[in-house]
């Protein structure tokens, strides 16, 4: 059971129901769920309890006190990679999220490092079901130029994936990647004509079987890319539970679902407070070795 989490918001503009607004922001619950979340006080409304459905104006504050539950069981671990006084590369194990949310919220990559030490943030983040390294920083202006390499495409992220049949390298793969229909979430992000442009690099591949053990190179960093990418060009991971040849969802899976094997085994970058060349390495699970 964790301690719970208050989740507060600033209403953008005059709304003529408090419930129906929740209902709407957080669909999860419904109008007569919220009814009786009001009902139970854990509601506030410019710092005042409220038990009753009300109108809402814009610039008012709205706080869901939400009570504590139980979260899905996590690996609550991680490798320590490296840590200076400014960074901390950390090593993650499939089935942790990086950050809260569907449910999650102490089972997390960041309460890990922030039990650590609470000034730890991840600058990026990998999907529950991928393994390896994610990089944090301890300061806000380190954390701001870090990501900036990473707009700027100075940072070189490399994975290793264990892929259905017969893939060649060097390969470039440029599917655009945009929201889709899905059954349970309305949206998920899929290979789609509409899309960002997305690239991704095949830099290396060596059989294994009639699967393709391949290491690749992510320059653009859209969700669940390479998961996409490679279902779109016919070579979907192996075990992948949501994304089919094609690059679209191939029925009610969550993208959080794992069982596929993604490892995100190298990164290199500068460092942020003296530019510095910094790079890393996370061991190679057993099931890519």
């Amino acid at each position: 059971m964790n301690a719970g989490f208050s989740y507060r918001e600033e209403v953008a503009r005059d709304l003529a129901s408090l419930v129906d607004h929740l209902a709407r922001r957080y669909p999860h619950a419904s109008a007569d769920d919220w009814a009786r979340s009001l009902a139970r006080g854990e509601l506030e409304v410019d710092g005042q309890r409220v038990r009753g459905d009300v109108a809402l104006h814009a610039g008012q504050r709205v706080v869901w006190h939400r009570p504590p539950w139980e979260e899905p069981e996590a690996p609550l671990r991680l490798g320590v990679v490296h840590e200076d006084a400014s960074l901390l590369v950390v090593d993650k194990p499939a089935g942790l999220p990086t950050l809260p949310g569907g449910g999650f919220l102490e089972h997390t990559l960041l309460a890990l490092v922030r039990a650590r030490d609470p000034r730890w943030s991840p600058v990026h983040r990998l999907g529950r079901g991928t393994t390896g390294l994610v990089v944090c920083c301890r300061d806000a202006s380190a954390g701001a130029r870090l990501q900036a390499a990473f707009v700027g495409r100075e940072v070189d992220k490399r994975y290793l994936a264990l892929v259905r049949g017969a893939l060649g390298a060097p390969r470039v793969i440029d599917v655009p990647i945009g929201p889709v229909p899905h059954a349970k979430l309305g949206r998920v992000h899929a290979a789609c004509p509409e899309g960002k442009a997305s690239q991704t690099l095949v830099v290396g591949a060596w059989p294994r079987g009639s699967d393709t053990l391949v290491e690749l190179r992510l320059v653009t960093g859209r969700p669940h890319q390479l998961r996409i990418h490679l279902a779109a060009i016919g070579h979907p991971l192996v075990g992948d539970p949501l994304y089919v040849a094609g690059g679209v969802p191939g029925g009610e899976a969550l993208p959080g679902e794992g069982g596929f094997r993604l490892h995100a085994w190298r990164i290199a970058f500068p460092h942020p407070t003296d530019g510095r060349p910094m790079a890393f390495e996370a061991p190679i699970p057993a099931a890519l070795a």
